[in-house]
């Protein structure tokens, strides 16, 4: 197939991009290469522009997209970690996904024009552009992503691909029950020869956020206080369990509550990623007390050793009708009987919160409870934690690196004759 400009697209010598949006973060990069070249958080600080420089002066800071027009009330846009981790006045961090897929384009352009500005830094009508979507993904999203690509950044080619179909090409399946555990929900999808099985896809709301939000609670009813990182100053070395001794920062009036609390979930998010274990079987007091504790630093300085709290804050995300097992099986018995065996084979975990320790045993483990006697169960996860957490991006990866595929792009060409219809032909 070849390109506008007459490029022909062999694999090596195209460059393709692949985008993986998810709630959490975005990650993009280079089809062919094992790991993402940027994972950037799904939000962006908006805020009123203290500066705006004029055409002919460079912008120093390399990580905000500048708005267009010279106005009064003229707004900036801050992305990734150096940005918006930075307090400033009136910013309100707000996100461009809603319930797994893009909700607010303007943003999402916003973040799209950074990626191909500070990360790719090439012209985006170089790149053919492959994108992972969610299985649920409403028809207007789709074809408005694909508007978006042909006739505002020029793509020459695009193509859609569902995320578990990409996770279970990641681990080398092409028919498998993908368990995908992210950010805002949990999602067991049935994957058929290289089809993702809509109508038995099943998803809950539990996710990594759920969990960050229970160990909230479960902190506010210890009285142990989570600081903010950016507001301390300096910290005292103290004993444990001993209280806090810290100076608080001058910090700038006006910081929003959106980005107050949006930095204090990323605390608990490490207080999660630090402390939270899963345990083998359902919560029980004296195995749990039996396990050695983890010591945890807060960022004042207050620190202490957490024993059996750690596996019973994960036990929320174990909860009858709305836990991973019962989603896988949910989803295997909404497929026809003779696809089962194959499915229950091949059930492929991935998802940021699939990393979270003994999860991923405690899953198998209620699975082989509730897998049917005559099918051989087997589940199957990635070993190290970015593998599992970018499992979608490095199917697509692969995906756009194979030879076969070339011919599969919708090239802009077919865009501009047969419009939007290209998509449902195309991208099932």
């Amino acid at each position: 197939m070849s390109g506008p400009n007459g490029m022909l697209y062999g694999g090596d010598e195209i460059g393709a991009l692949v985008f993986d949006p998810g709630h959490h973060s975005l990650r993009v990069g280079y089809a062919q290469e094992d790991t993402p070249k940027a994972d950037i958080p799904a939000v962006i600080g908006v805020g009123p522009a203290t500066h705006i420089p004029d055409a002919e002066q460079k912008v120093p800071d390399g990580n905000i997209t500048q708005s267009a027009a010279k106005t009064g009330n003229e707004l900036r846009h801050y992305i990734d970690v150096t940005e918006i981790h930075v307090p400033r006045p009136n910013m309100e961090i707000q996100t461009y996904m809603k319930d797994g897929q893009v909700d607010n384009w303007d943003l999402f352009e916003k973040m799209l024009d950074y990626c191909y500005s500070k990360v790719i830094r090439s012209p985006s009508e170089h790149h053919p552009a492959l994108f992972t979507e969610a299985v649920w993904t409403t028809r207007p999203a789709r074809e408005k992503l694909a508007e978006l690509l042909f006739e505002k950044y020029q793509a020459p080619a695009f193509f859609l691909v569902k995320n578990a179909v990409l996770a279970a090409f990641a681990n080398g399946k092409s028919t498998a029950l993908v368990l995908d555990a992210g950010a805002s929900q949990t999602s067991a999808v049935p994957v058929i020869d290289g089809y993702a099985i809509v109508s038995a896809a099943v998803r809950s709301p539990l996710g990594g956020e759920h969990l960050a939000a229970q160990a909230r609670t479960m902190l506010n009813n210890m009285h142990i206080q989570m600081l903010p990182i950016y507001s301390i100053q300096s910290k005292e070395v103290i004993r444990e369990r001993e209280r806090a001794r810290y100076t608080l920062k001058n910090l700038p009036t006006g910081l929003t509550q959106s980005w107050q609390q949006y930095m204090l979930k990323k605390q608990y998010e490490d207080f999660c990623h630090c402390v939270a274990q899963v345990s083998e079987s359902p919560y029980d007091e004296r195995t749990a007390a039996s396990v050695p504790g983890v010591h945890y630093e807060f960022p004042g300085g207050y620190h202490q050793d957490f024993g059996p709290e750690r596996f019973k804050l994960t036990e929320c995300l174990f909860e009858q009708n709305l836990g991973a097992p019962h989603l896988v099986c949910s989803a295997a018995a909404a497929c026809d009987a003779d696809a089962r065996p194959a499915l229950w084979g091949a059930v492929v975990a991935c998802g940021g919160l699939s990393n979270v320790g003994g999860w991923l045993e405690r899953v198998s483990r209620e699975l082989a409870a509730r897998a049917p006697s005559s099918h051989r169960l087997k589940t199957h996860a990635a070993p190290s934690p970015p593998e599992r957490r970018f499992a979608a991006w490095l199917g697509g990866s692969i995906l756009a690196s194979i030879g076969s595929f070339q011919q599969m792009w919708i090239s802009s060409q077919e865009y501009d004759e047969g419009g939007k219809g290209q998509l449902e032909r195309k991208c099932p």
